[in-house]
């Protein structure tokens, strides 16, 4: 199986879309399900640039927008969850994606700056 992290990203961006819609409308989710999705779905657009970067300047950056995005995603999830006792097990497993990614976004960014 190839390993294809737009793919990957793509999906994630997904998940957080299809769970966000689980989650009560009210006047504490509603900010809190605008931060996460704009973060969680950033990862993926970004990443998409970064692949048709101009230059490896242009990647690089590309590359830790991807890492900054997916790391506020975690922090969103982890204040989702705070607010929605029923949906902790749901974000822990979001969480682990969106912590999964930043780890492989610091490591790409840290491999292109050689």
């Amino acid at each position: 199986m190839d390993y294809d992290l737009e793919e990957r990203t793509a999906k994630f961006g997904e998940a957080v879309i299809d769970f966000v819609k689980t989650l009560k409308q009210d006047s504490v989710n509603l900010p809190l399900i605008n931060q996460v999705v704009k973060s969680a779905t950033s990862i993926g657009a970004n990443y998409c640039e970064a692949n048709n970067a101009s230059s490896k300047s242009d990647f690089r950056n590309k590359i830790f927008i991807c890492k900054k995005e997916a790391s506020e995603t975690k922090y969103w999830i982890r204040i989702i969850a705070r607010a929605n006792d029923d949906k902790k097990d749901n974000c822990k497993i979001l969480w682990k994606e969106a912590n999964e990614l930043t780890m492989i976004f610091s490591k790409i960014a840290t491999s292109s700056a050689k």
